[in-house]
């Protein structure tokens, strides 16, 4: 399951940089959880679960809908438009890195030598990656700055799941959470893009994988390992996902991988593994 969860992650970058290429990338990721949200209710309700999230989980629903899932589809969904999906996915995987600081600042956890080091190393990394665009200052430069948003958003939704004492299962407010993601890129993307889009039938090729198997089955999934792995296994496992997805979009649109690249994918890597070793260690 895990290993599915890792492929079903990484081949979904570039099958959402075609997606996004038919469907406006807003619309795109309204969509996404819109169809992922009606599945995962009927799951509940299959499985006669179905309830309204209890009052004091409701500010963890409203955090992860808003910024782990509406904002992050939307910054990585425009981000795509500019960028190949493989050095994007890289950069939107840097939560690690994010995620130490913010910690240490809001929940007062330990930031020691190897941490800050992993994050120094990793901040590196990130730079090397986003370097062919500081000579010319323009819409890459943007969509790198999407990127890092995107991953700065997740980071403090896990933050704040850190810090948060749950009274519902993972999978129970799931669906929610997709929903208010939903809601909230619904007016974005009518007052941005416009009406509803037509969907081309490449589209919603992509949004069949998208929706139900790298949304809806994949939340589950990673639920589902998370009951049978430790934090830390499942923290390394996932590291492999941009590496992955970087290698299928080299083979599937012929991105290019250049040594500023390779390196950067290096100390990225090396970067959150510090930081992930450094919080399991504690």
């Amino acid at each position: 399951m895990l290993l599915s969860l890792v492929l079903i992650w990484a081949v979904s970058w570039p099958v959402i940089k075609i997606g996004v290429g038919q469907i406006p990338p807003i619309w795109y990721g309204c969509l996404r959880y819109a169809i992922a949200s009606l599945i995962l209710f009927g799951v509940l309700v299959a499985r006669g679960e179905l309830a309204l999230p209890p009052p004091a989980d409701v500010p963890v629903v409203v955090i992860s809908g808003a910024l782990q899932m509406a904002a992050y589809s939307a910054l990585t969904g425009l981000a795509l438009t500019i960028l190949p999906p493989g050095r994007a996915s890289v950069l939107a995987f840097s939560t690690p890195i994010v995620v130490a600081p913010l910690a240490a600042w809001r929940l007062g956890e330990d930031l020691g030598p190897r941490m800050v080091a992993g994050v120094l190393i990793g901040c590196a990394g990130t730079a090397v990656i986003a370097s062919p665009s500081f000579a010319v200052v323009g819409r890459q430069t943007l969509a790198y700055a999407m990127l890092m948003g995107a991953a700065t958003a997740w980071a403090v939704t896990l933050v704040t799941v850190r810090g948060h004492r749950f009274t519902s299962s993972a999978l129970s407010l799931a669906p929610w959470q997709m929903l208010v993601a939903t809601i909230l890129l619904l007016p974005i993307a009518i007052s941005a893009e416009g009406a509803p889009p037509a969907i081309s039938p490449l589209g919603a090729a992509t949004l069949v994988y998208v929706a139900p198997v790298a949304t809806a089955f994949a939340y589950w999934a990673v639920v589902e390992a998370g009951r049978r792995f430790a934090a830390s296994t499942m923290s390394m496992a996932l590291l492999a996902t941009p590496s992955v997805g970087l290698l299928i979009s080299a083979w599937v649109l012929n991105e290019p991988i250049n040594a500023s690249l390779v390196a950067g994918v290096a100390l990225t890597a090396i970067g959150i593994r510090l930081t992930i070793a450094t919080t399991r260690k504690g």
